[in-house]
């Protein structure tokens, strides 16, 4: 039953006023200094949506640090719930402007997902449901934020400001205390459960005894316990409120004075460094200061500066060092030692310390350096190269010990190897565009470093000919070249035009100096081989067919190269496939094919050029194999284009084939030429439906095919036309000059294959129509006629008072041919079944039957090609 009705439950109770009611006694409550912090808190609806919001993001920002992703994508969706419920509260409270923390997370959000998506081989390492949580994770964002368009925009404009604005949450904070404290006073004023009076028989008052009654009729006992609680409440909450009011207002003052520290001093440090503070992973020991360099009043000399560095050098590789901090107390050393003017040999050795600690950044030497470092250790490279240039009495050497160093008076001598690092300064450099998109603007400008990479190489060429060290010029020769050696210069091709005098320096004269130089002082065959590559890959760039082709024959490298590193067999595969297009460009079509045919016939020219990797059917590669394989890939601007590799390669086998197929169409045992170009053949050929070619191998087909019945003008649209143009012919420098070539060759050949083809048609025919038939001038004709008559590939004769060509029909029709391939296949067959049959049971009269009828056999065709043989011969002599 309720307690209020306690005073008055039943007559029997009112009509007993003789008993005495027993009043419990009231506890007097002492409270101490904790139970005074302790109340009741009353929250707006906007506090608890707030709060729930940023449990939710605190949660979604733990599973990033651990890319829990299914973890992450469950939160999300209770971010998304939370935010719905959160925004009658949001519309009306910040008059529906999305929290700023909110739009902080979603952009958070997006980029750490974006991040995860582009590491491609960190995806590979992932769990199949983290993965797939990745997928999904990403599509329902990508549709979330769309809503967010504006936030976000606004949001990017200026992401540093803070999430909340202090002066407001302050404000907030001291209303919703007091608030807070006001119920909590007034709920603790409320007094304790009372019991009723006796309630007298004469009064006309109600059953609720009133406040003053039940006041004025309690004891003494009680009042006066009544009367110190109450005072004690109403003497603590004035207190509480100056005191509360007090702390807050100097907390407030507090928290806005380590903000404007915390901004000032952030913008000293930009202003000194170039940048701002960065977040470090968990796990670094983060100084809470950077330690000081020197005492104020300590001198500063040289002694002190190298005691500091050597310092600040021995925590190099340690187990907790922070490397960051390492290399910005080596830049405010460099600053101190330019301060106080220490000299040039301290500058160099630090600078040779700054680079180290630069590279040492990176603690794997697998992936690449992060840009920001990139450009500092492009910095410092060229800085220290300049002072090296500039001191001539400044030597470093790898040869110098640490003790017998000279850094205070001239000559100066530094221990360090300014080629090593040169050489590693080229190879991160390399790092860095495989690691970039190659079809991102990000390439393009990591590419632009290529300018800086190339004058700190010319600048250590012109310190080591000081030096005048012969391996050590040979190896930084090597690298001028391998930044030289696949570069058109468009010079070369005017200067063989006479339009630009001999004077100039062109690349090819660079690298035959540099490269002169390597095959005479070299001892180590690798740095020649490749030194002879690339001189061999340049010449054929230029169109300077026969010395590239010199090279070839001289070096003899075709028979040693599969005893070669990797690197260098890759180099190898490169320089023969520019050296068939140099071929091709020069109508040498039998020397384009020999120099394509290894590449083209395995059917991985992608891998062999470096320039990707293919699926594997039988074995998948293990992850180191396939790390091994990916640091061996060429850059993207060095990649050669594999379409127009494949189609010059199947046009020079059809000009090959085709005529060949036509001459020996009868031939039992025709040997195939390109076994790639074969294949396309066949594939269409058992296509029961041909249309139109559309891609660069049907288009080849199609004007074979052309080709093969003698069609030149159909076969010439097939190659060159406009879809191809755009594909392949247009990549060549001088591509009116391909396709004229490449026309004049397509009707050579179609009148050979022509001539092969029909010869057996005609009795005679005219120069003069095969002129007009195939476009071709008259001593054109009479010259290729001439040659295969010669060559004994066509049985004819030449009539020069009538210019025509007189058929001897010597050769048999196709009827006979396809009888002796009949009779051949025959023959070949009974002596299988014979052998079989020998086999089995070795009887001696019927080996001998059959030695008797191979004998008369081969006499019975001896004897028709001796006689197909004589009427050749007289035919010969009547020519």
């Amino acid at each position: 039953m309720s307690r209020f009705f306690a005073g008055s439950d039943s007559d029997s109770e009112s009509s007993s006023g003789e008993e005495q009611v027993q009043r419990p006694q009231v506890p007097v409550y002492t409270f101490s200094d904790d139970e005074e912090e302790v109340k009741r808190v009353v929250r707006s609806a906007k506090e608890k949506r707030y709060e729930e919001l940023t449990n939710i993001i605190k949660q979604i920002r733990n599973y990033k640090k651990i890319k829990d992703m299914s973890s992450m994508l469950n939160s999300f969706e209770d971010l998304q719930k939370a935010f719905v419920k959160a925004a009658p509260v949001i519309a009306k409270e910040e008059n529906g402007q999305i929290p700023r923390f909110f739009v902080r997370c979603l952009v958070e959000l997006e980029e750490f997902i974006n991040e995860v998506w582009e590491d491609r081989e960190g995806r590979k390492n992932m769990s199949k449901n983290n993965s797939k949580s990745l997928t999904s994770m990403r599509q329902k964002l990508r549709k979330y934020i769309k809503d967010f368009d504006d936030e976000i925009a606004k949001f990017k404009e200026n992401p540093d400001q803070p999430d909340y604005d202090e002066e407001d949450n302050d404000k907030q904070e001291v209303k919703s205390d007091s608030e807070t404290e006001h119920v909590s006073t007034q709920f603790m004023k409320t007094p304790a459960v009372k019991e009723p009076k006796e309630k007298d028989e004469s009064s006309d008052s109600d059953d609720w005894p009133s406040d003053s009654d039940s006041s004025s009729d309690s004891s003494d006992d009680d009042e006066g316990k009544y009367t110190n609680m109450r005072e004690r409440f109403l003497k603590r909450n004035k207190e509480d409120d100056e005191e509360k009011e007090r702390r807050k207002e100097e907390k407030r003052k507090e928290r806005k004075e380590k903000e404007r520290r915390k901004l000032k001093r952030e913008a000293e440090e930009e202003d000194a460094d170039g940048e701002g503070w960065e977040k470090v992973k968990y796990g670094i020991a983060i100084p809470s200061e950077k330690p000081k360099m020197f005492a104020k009043d300590a001198e500063i000399d040289l002694n002190l500066v190298i005691k500091k560095l050597s310092e600040v050098m021995a925590a190099r590789g340690k187990k907790r060092t922070d490397r960051r901090e390492q290399i910005e107390l080596l830049h405010e050393l460099q600053a101190i030692s330019d301060q106080h003017k220490l000299g040039p040999a301290i500058f160099a050795k630090i600078k040779f310390a700054i680079i180290s600690a630069i590279f040492d950044y990176n603690p794997k030497i697998s992936d690449a350096m992060k840009p920001e470092y990139w450009n500092k250790l492009l910095d410092r490279m060229s800085e220290m190269l300049d002072i090296l240039l500039a001191n001539q009495n400044l030597t470093v050497s790898e040869s110098v010990l640490e003790e017998n160093e000279t850094l205070d008076e001239p000559p100066y001598r530094i221990r360090g190897c300014v080629l090593t690092a040169v050489e590693r300064l080229d190879d991160e450099f390399t790092k860095l565009l495989k690691e970039c998109d190659p079809h991102s603007n990000e390439y393009v400008e990591r590419l632009k470093d290529e300018t800086r990479v190339s004058d700190i190489i010319d600048k250590t060429m012109r310190y080591m000919e000081r030096t005048n060290v012969p391996s050590e010029l040979c190896r930084v020769y090597l690298r001028k070249i391998e930044h030289l050696y696949y570069k058109f210069d468009p010079r070369v091709l005017q200067q063989k035009a006479g339009e630009l005098s001999k004077e100039v320096v062109t690349s090819v004269t660079e690298m035959e100096k540099l490269c002169k130089y390597i095959y005479a002082k070299d001892n180590t065959d690798r740095l020649r081989t490749r030194a002879i590559l690339s001189h061999m890959y340049h010449h054929a760039l230029h169109d300077n067919w026969f010395q590239a082709r010199d090279l070839v024959l001289m070096s003899h490298l075709q028979e040693t190269i599969q005893h070669s590193d990797p690197s260098t067999q890759i180099l190898y595969n490169r320089t023969m496939a520019h050296l068939g297009l140099c071929a091709f460009r020069h109508a040498n079509i039998k020397d384009a094919h020999n120099c394509l045919v290894d590449l083209m016939m395995t059917g991985k020219p992608k891998e062999l050029l470096a320039q990707g990797l293919l699926p594997q059917r039988q074995h998948e590669r293990s992850k180191e194999q396939e790390k091994i394989e990916k640091q061996r890939q060429m850059p993207f601007h060095m990649h050669i284009n594999l379409e127009l590799l494949e189609c010059v390669y199947l046009v020079s086998a059809m000009l090959i084939e085709i005529p060949y197929m036509a001459a020996h169409e009868f031939d039992a045992r025709r040997r195939m030429i390109s076994k790639t170009f074969y294949q396309q053949l066949r594939s269409s050929e058992r296509q029961s439906l041909v249309g139109p070619p559309e891609s660069m191998r049907e288009h080849v087909v199609a004007a074979a095919k052309a080709m093969r019945n003698g069609n030149w003008l159909a076969c010439n649209n097939f190659i060159i036309n406009d879809k191809m143009n755009t594909k392949v012919w247009e990549l060549f420098y001088q591509a009116d000059a391909v396709r004229a070539m490449l026309t004049k060759l397509i009707k050579e050949e179609s009148l050979r294959t022509y001539l092969f083809s029909y010869s057996h048609v005609y009795d005679s025919i005219s120069m003069q129509t095969l002129a007009d038939m195939f476009e071709l001038e008259k001593p054109v004709v009479h010259s290729i006629i001439s040659k295969m008559i010669i060559n004994e590939e066509l049985m004819a004769s030449l009539d020069d008072p009538t210019q025509t060509v007189v058929m001897h029909r010597s050769e048999p029709s196709r009827l006979q041919s396809l009888a002796l391939q009949l009779a051949d296949k025959i023959n070949n067959f009974v002596d299988s079944n014979e052998r079989i049959l020998e086999t089995k049971q070795g009887n001696f009269f019927l080996r001998a039957n059959q030695s008797n009828f191979r004998g008369e056999r081969q006499n019975y065709r001896g004897g028709n090609q001796q006689n197909w043989d004589r009427q050749r011969r007289d035919h010969r002599k009547d020519y």
